[in-house]
């Protein structure tokens, strides 16, 4: 499974948290979910030179917290906040409840999957080699403190009259380990040849979790001695 699924969806209940956290009726399941995705639909593309990676949606009662991991925090807050109180007012048209948003830097943007992957597909738009484009991604994520690294582009490289996929490796990548922290990133390059899909994936190390046992209220009787 571990080959064939999101290594971040198939990490949940061990390691890895939803992007979506909040719990609704079956009324407003549908309606929640679709304000979601328009929502990551939106920032994500009015803000495409913010190289956001990830958008973390909480809701409370009548609240909806949008937490923005960017590597570029300055775009999206603007000008003494500017740009944070019209994007409110934007998304207020999407939702009636009340939004708040909550943009987070991202200190080593190279090793994020999300922005390796919208990196390259950028570098497709502008006619640079592909296989150039990832070695330097690569060895850029290695010397940034990443253990592992695969990445994999598909459709008509180079304008090939053939589409085909071409990955390369660098490092350890234990997908099938539960334990082991993956990345994963996908964009898509819009060429004049058609689209090019990129996929990373990017190993940070393992998460060990303590597991506290109980401690028994009552001790145990002691062993009676010899006379």
């Amino acid at each position: 499974m571990g080959q064939k699924v999101s290594p971040i969806a198939n990490r949940i209940p061990y390691i890895e948290n939803w992007r979506s956290r909040w719990f609704a009726d079956k009324r407003e399941l549908v309606q929640n979910v679709i304000e979601d995705k328009k929502i990551r639909d939106f920032i994500s593309k009015k803000f495409i030179q913010a190289a956001i990676s990830k958008i973390v949606i909480e809701r409370l009662a009548d609240k909806i917290k949008v937490i923005i991991f960017t590597a570029r925090p300055g775009v999206i807050i603007g000008r003494r906040g500017a740009d944070i109180d019209r994007l409110k007012e934007e998304l207020s048209k999407i939702s009636s409840k009340e939004i708040t948003i909550d943009p987070r830097e991202i200190k080593n943007p190279s090793v994020e999957a999300q922005l390796i992957a919208q990196n390259i597909a950028f570098q497709l738009e502008k006619r640079i080699a592909f296989r150039r484009a990832m070695k330097r991604s690569i060895d850029n994520a290695m010397t940034s403190g990443a253990k592992g690294i695969k990445i994999k582009c598909s459709g008509r490289l180079n304008g090939a009259e053939m589409a085909r996929s071409e990955s390369y490796k660098v490092g350890k990548l234990p997908l099938h380990t539960f334990r082991s922290r993956i990345d994963y990133g996908f964009a898509e390059a819009l060429t004049t040849y058609g689209i090019l899909g990129i996929k990373v994936w990017i190993y940070k190390g393992d998460v060990i979790k303590e597991i506290k046992r109980q401690q028994k209220t009552a001790a145990a009787p002691a062993a009676p001695e010899n006379v």
